[in-house]
């Protein structure tokens, strides 16, 4: 698992913000991304927990991809797919 700290906006648009008596507009919202490669067998109970923790019912509550994994090799011992998950 990954989780980055991102910016970007879905249907809230953005907001503007006044500092120093200047309004700006601010077009990018902090989000964070999670990025989760499990096995195929585990997928569905990933996002099942996921939505369980995540989910506010508020607009901004975000989006799950799946996507697949062509494979997985952990670079120091050469091991490759779900072994190294």
């Amino acid at each position: 698992m990954t989780m980055t700290e991102v910016k970007g906006f879905g249907r809230q648009k953005g907001h503007t913000e006044v500092y120093r008596g200047a309004e700006y507009k601010v077009d990018f919202l902090p989000k964070i991304k999670l990025e989760i490669v499990a096995p195929d067998d585990r997928v569905d109970e990933a996002v099942a927990i996921i939505i369980k923790c995540a989910k506010s019912g508020n607009v901004g509550d975000g989006k799950i991809f799946i996507l697949p994994a062509e494979e997985a090799i952990r670079l120091r011992t050469e091991e490759t797919g779900d072994d190294v998950l």
